[in-house]
Order: C-alpha cells, then sequence, then structure tokens
C-alpha cells in the first residue's frame, strides 16, 4: 500500500491550519477519495511548500509518494507541463531530480478560481443576491484578480464580510462540489485523477 502526502500552499498556523486541513480533506472526501484519504501537510507560502516537497522526494521510500499542490499564479500556457510552467514563473523552480511530472499540480490560477464553479454554494455562504452567475466554461482563463474581484463583489455587504483568504477561504473549500470544479478545471480533474490512480486500487 502506497503512502500519498500533499504538500498544500496555504495554511500558516493555528485556526488557519485547522480551516486548511479541514478544507482540503472535505473537497477530497467528496471527490470520492473517502477511505483512501492522503495526507495533507499545509506549509503556508509557496516557497515553503515546494521546499518541504523537494526534502520529501530525496527522503521518499518506495512506497511514499509525495505531491506539491500550489497556485499557478496566472495562465498556464497550452501544451505546458506543470513543471515547465513553475520554471518559466518567477519562482524559477527546477524540478527535482526523482520526481516525475506528475508530482507537481496546480490551482489555476489561484484556489479561489475553483469557488467560482460553485456558484450556487456561494449564495448560501454569503448570502441570497451574491450576483455570481453560474460559469459555463472553463474557470482557468479567469485572471487572478478578476476571481479575487467577482469574490469581493459578491461578498460586500453580506452577513459574513467582504471575502478574506483567511477568514472565508477553507470554509468554502470545504463546501463546495468537487465535480462542479472538475468539469470546468482541467488541472483540478488532473490532480484528483492522480490522487485516486495511487490510492485506489484497481
Amino acid at each position: 500500500m502506497v503512502r500519498v502526502t500533499v504538500y498544500v500552499e496555504g495554511g500558516g498556523r493555528g485556526r488557519m491550519a485547522t480551516d486548511c486541513r479541514r478544507g482540503f480533506s472535505e473537497f477530497f472526501r467528496k471527490a470520492g477519495l473517502e477511505g483512501h484519504m492522503p495526507s495533507i501537510v499545509y506549509c503556508g507560502s509557496r516557497g515553503n511548500a515546494f521546499a518541504r516537497f523537494c526534502v520529501a522526494m530525496n527522503d521518499a521510500e518506495p512506497d511514499e509518494i509525495p505531491l506539491l499542490l500550489v497556485d499557478s499564479e496566472g495562465p498556464v500556457r497550452p501544451r505546458r507541463s506543470v513543471w515547465q510552467h513553475l520554471g518559466s514563473s518567477p519562482d524559477r523552480w527546477e524540478r527535482p531530480q526523482r520526481s516525475q511530472n506528475e508530482r507537481a499540480h496546480l490551482m489555476v490560477q489561484c484556489m479561489e478560481s475553483w469557488f467560482l464553479a460553485g456558484a450556487s454554494t456561494l449564495e448560501s455562504y454569503f448570502g441570497a443576491g451574491s450576483g455570481l452567475s453560474p460559469v459555463r466554461n472553463e474557470i482557468e482563463g479567469i485572471p487572478k484578480e478578476d476571481v479575487l474581484r467577482q469574490l469581493g463583489s459578491a461578498s460586500r455587504g453580506s452577513r459574513k464580510g467582504v471575502y478574506h483568504k483567511s477568514r472565508h477561504s477553507f470554509d468554502i473549500l470545504a463546501r463546495i462540489d468537487p465535480e462542479k470544479v472538475i468539469r470546468h478545471s482541467h488541472f483540478a480533474k488532473r490532480l484528483i485523477d492522480t490522487l485516486k490512480s495511487y490510492l485506489i486500487p484497481t
């Protein structure tokens, strides 16, 4: 039996780390991984997530599979692999020697992009009249700035206040429907398919 560990950008310390753990655990569980869950390590900054992933790759035993999950922070060019994207981004990360391409995953263009696939969830969370229309195409082409602006507009005047990452993001993540996210995000589907291929026996 293999052991999969996902090194995730985000989480920080204290309550935010707890919220991050709950959010991703619920998202993966509802995506079909209940009973076959990966371990999730919440790393705070994206730089720390990459550093911890690299250490894990170097030290991994044959039955240990580390995965990296970070925001793309921008569009991913067609036919470009995840490592090619990360290598050409401002981070300039190089693929660790032992890492295959499927060990790195992206939230495109940021985790909040996933929320746009769940307009009904956002309306329930922030209150009626949130103003987001259901998406009909892929969410990955929406610039990060536009995603955050839409969330800000949708939550303005709500009982929970204007959208704020540390207060709202992981609570929303725990509530959204992964099937809707996968339907509108190629990279989200890639992540879930990869986890299932490692963790669920065929």
